[in-house]
């Protein structure tokens, strides 16, 4: 067990919150210096973090706690109505897991991506370098997993294999798919992928209970959410 205590950590200084611009925003990070380990990652992972590109951080606000920690345990969750038709509907898609890479096939999915469903947002407008920056990182358990139909490149779900869990980083897809509802069966399918590997849960990332397009992540049920230092399960 990786003794955490050792471990250094930074501050940001205070910066408009992405999410509720309303407020100031802090985030903590761990030394970049720090090698990035994964049974580190996956004890800090129990702890709230995530990753951004070469980076382990989390929200450390001052009087605002609204970032919360959300999974999903894997082999408790039931998909509800609606998520069964989504996975009905793309049953057709194969998926196969690559290395990260660059190429001009992710690069152009994913700025159509954030030019049609993002251009509000601090990504906008999407760069090669910021594609790599984020998402194209050389490490030995992020992997990008490419969902096509009939060799046509739909969706690329950006995910991190860790001892306890699926870390869904990012996912990227086409925004005229959307009978498809490609974000969420990205989604649907890491939690299968999860029980195939037998991990823990997947790990969401951030639910913001007044950002509305955080909505989606309480959908899937069970859910756990780190409150006051412990993960509380809603049915």
């Amino acid at each position: 067990m990786t003794e955490l205590a050792r471990l250094k950590f930074y501050a940001t200084q205070p910066h408009t919150c992405s999410y509720l611009p309303d407020e100031q925003a802090t985030t903590l990070f761990l030394d970049p210096s720090q090698p990035m380990d994964v049974h580190v990652y996956a004890e800090l992972s129990e702890l709230g973090f995530r990753r951004s590109g070469d980076h382990l951080y989390r929200p450390h606000c001052q009087g605002c706690n609204a970032c919360v920690p959300a999974r999903i345990p894997a082999a408790s969750f039931l998909p509800n109505r609606q998520q069964k038709r989504i996975l009905k509907r793309n049953a057709d898609l194969s998926v196969q897991a690559v290395r990260p890479n660059f190429n001009e096939e992710y690069y152009k999915l994913y700025a159509r991506y954030i030019e049609q469903r993002h251009a509000d947002g601090d990504m906008f407008p999407p760069s090669r370098d910021q594609f790599c920056t984020f998402l194209v990182r050389d490490l030995p358990f992020s992997r990008f997993y490419e969902l096509r139909l009939s060799g046509r490149l739909l969706a690329v779900a950006v995910t991190d294999a860790l001892p306890n869990g699926l870390s869904a980083v990012y996912t990227f897809y086409d925004p005229s798919e959307e009978r498809r509802s490609l974000g969420r069966y990205a989604i649907l399918w890491q939690i299968g992928e999860a029980v195939r590997l037998g991990l823990q849960a997947v790990y969401l990332g951030y639910w913001i209970k007044n950002c509305r397009k955080m909505n989606y992540k309480t959908q899937y049920r069970p859910i756990e959410l780190l409150v006051n230092h412990r993960w509380v399960t809603l049915t």
